[in-house]
């Protein structure tokens, strides 16, 4: 065993929902309500956790930090190795902020008599424990073995729970995510056979391979595109983003939130932490190519979402638009396209989730996700409409919510090094807002359409699953500036590989540097 010394956070993080899944089996079947607040506790709990890991991390000091390393495969050189950098920290803290918020948005989702509200909440928590151990993986090994584990809870919670045509939806995003993961696999054994020829000993630590091996130009081409292509599933970015408006609109609320605000942060996360360290030299001159994938899907996204009358597939295909910009960031190479992607995984959960629960408590009262099948609903449901308002706003990214400062960021740093890029991608931001202000003022403004006249406002509970989330939208809109403290130094460290330092703005080059 290895360790950095200090508590083990990340076992401690994770272990909670185990223990969460444990206590919901051990107590009885027939009071589902005792398994809800087992599952509530427990999410709470690593996020307590969570919060007084974020306290003990020095920005300042090592990259990776509360590390864990113990033998688990000795013969494969695998470990069962756990550590946090800046990105890492970010999207733990997001996945533990959000947990509770879904748990609780999901309180009746299996109440139908025929499916156990059991096995619904613990795989809620089997989820968060296998996506906080994602994010924090050292060995590639065990990041792949989780990577595909994700599959499993995932798949079940849309396939038994979900809407009429959640068997489709569930095996189809099965089968996408296992075609990515075998090539992913691949490109783990393809490291391994490279490791060992030159070390002398095969290897999956990542702090080794990113550091110790030097592949050659088309070694390293293969070996990316295996991982690439699997992260781009996952994230989902265009071609490889059909599964996700399918899979999004038959997922109960709580469980679309969590796919498209967590676990497809997990393709986003590989690029900044596998394909870039690891093959340096393949994402420099893969990097056009990918930019141009990023603002096609950015373009694409956009037009498909304002063809929608679905809300919750509307809001599926403004999630590839978005995923756009996060790679965008990605792959320019610049800290502040870097530090705004990272944010922008964090903004983009938020903001996509609020969106995905109000309408998930629009649909419950009327029955239908259609937006012809709404008007007027803010003159019945004041609060209900402003929290619809409040979510399209930050879903369009306007000033003083939190998805603009990352946008920002994102735009300015890919204008750095890659300007006609930058300017396409900003069409993309007009087409949201032709989208969402679509969507919003056909569905709460204008007259109430029969049939809504008594339909009620946000009750107690939902205004705990809302208020959070709305929260954190305006404070990262506000001030960002303790978030990005933590990301930009891991950022750094992940773009000394392609690139020891920003790019000359091109004005300031025309200027001879002068400010």
């Amino acid at each position: 065993m290895t360790s950095s010394g200090g508590f083990p956070w990340i076992f401690v993080i994770g272990g909670l929902p185990l223990l969460g899944i444990a206590l919901i089996y051990a107590s009885p079947a027939e009071r589902p309500e005792e398994s809800k607040r087992i599952a509530l506790g427990a999410s709470i709990a690593s996020l307590i956790a969570t919060v007084w890991m974020c306290a003990a991390y020095h920005s300042a000091g090592a990259r990776f930090q509360f590390v864990r390393s113990y033998d688990w495969i000795k013969a494969f050189g695998a470990h069962f190795a756990f550590g946090v950098d800046g990105i890492g920290l970010a999207l733990i803290l997001m996945t533990t902020v959000l947990t509770p918020v879904i748990v609780l948005a999901s309180w009746h989702d299996a109440e139908d008599g025929k499916r156990s509200p059991r096995t619904f909440f613990a795989l809620l928590l089997a989820t968060e424990a296998i996506v906080v151990g994602v994010f924090a993986s050292i060995d590639v090994f065990l990041f792949y073995v989780l990577f595909e584990a994700m599959l499993i809870p995932i798949y079940f919670l849309i396939g038994s729970y979900g809407g009429a045509r959640r068997s489709y939806a569930a095996v189809k995003f099965l089968l996408y995510s296992l075609a990515g993961g075998l090539l992913m696999l691949v490109a783990v054994i393809g490291l391994f056979v490279v490791s060992k020829h030159q070390l002398g000993h095969g290897t999956f630590d990542y702090r080794v391979l990113s550091t110790q091996l030097h592949l050659s130009h088309n070694e390293q081409v293969a070996l990316f595109l295996g991982f690439f292509i699997a992260f781009a599933i996952k994230a989902p970015l265009w071609p490889f983003h059909t599964w996700l408006p399918d899979a999004a609109a038959e997922a109960p609320t709580g469980v679309a939130v969590m796919l498209v605000g967590v676990l497809d942060k997990v393709g986003t996360f590989g690029f900044l932490r596998f394909c870039i360290p690891l093959f340096p030299g393949a994402a420099k001159s893969l990097a056009p190519y990918i930019l141009g994938l990023c603002v096609t899907g950015i373009l694409y996204g956009a037009l498909l979402a304002i063809g929608q009358r679905d809300m919750k597939r509307l809001v599926a295909y403004s999630s590839v638009s978005h995923f756009g910009f996060i790679a965008l960031g990605v792959f320019a190479f610049t800290s502040q396209g870097g530090s705004g992607a990272t944010l922008y995984m964090v903004n983009h959960a938020f903001s996509t989730g609020a969106l995905f629960l109000v309408v998930g408590f629009l649909a419950a009262r009327r029955g239908s996700r259609q937006i012809e099948d709404f008007g007027g609903a803010s003159s019945v449901a004041p609060w209900l409409g402003a929290m619809f308002l409040v979510a399209g706003l930050s879903a369009l990214s306007l000033p003083g919510l939190s998805t603009f400062v990352s946008e920002f960021l994102v735009l300015v740093g890919t204008f750095t090094v890659h300007r006609w890029f930058a300017v396409v991608a900003i069409f993309g931001i007009v087409l949201a807002a032709v989208y969402v202000l679509w969507m919003v003022q056909r569905t709460i403004h204008g007259p109430v359409k029969p049939g809504l006249e008594n339909m009620r406002d946000l009750n107690l509970r939902e205004a705990w699953v809302i208020a959070p989330v709305m929260a954190v939208i305006v404070a990262l809109g506000i001030y960002p500036k303790p978030l990005l403290d933590v990301i930009n130094p891991s950022v750094h460290s992940t773009f000394s590989h392609v690139r020891p330092s920003d790019p000359t703005p091109p004005v300031a080059a025309s200027l001879g540097g002068r400010p």
